[in-house]
């Protein structure tokens, strides 16, 4: 495991039963650079080719907002979690 794995892997989090991260797979088909499978430290996003589709694993994710800065076309609908859902940051 690399340290960025092992890092993630200590991450506390309750994930909700529906997505916070709603991409346009409209756009998503046409991007080129499909950043947000690249730029994700968390590894939420995977294209799949033989579906044409962006495959959003939410229950990873860290809430950081890079995929929704680097996307080309603003494309990715982006909230937080509801309620108490989401990544649990250590205080202190």
């Amino acid at each position: 495991m690399s340290d960025i794995e092992n890092k993630l892997y200590t991450v506390k989090y309750t994930p909700d039963s529906e997505s916070h991260l709603l991409p346009v797979q409209e756009c998503c088909r046409i991007c080129e650079s499909k950043i947000c499978t690249i730029i994700c430290p968390a590894n939420v996003y995977e294209w799949d080719e033989n579906k044409q589709k962006l495959i959003v694993k939410y229950e990873n994710c860290l809430e950081c907002g890079a995929c929704r800065i680097a996307c080309p076309d603003s494309s990715l609908g982006w909230e937080y979690p509801k309620g108490n859902k989401g990544v649990m940051f250590k205080q202190g």
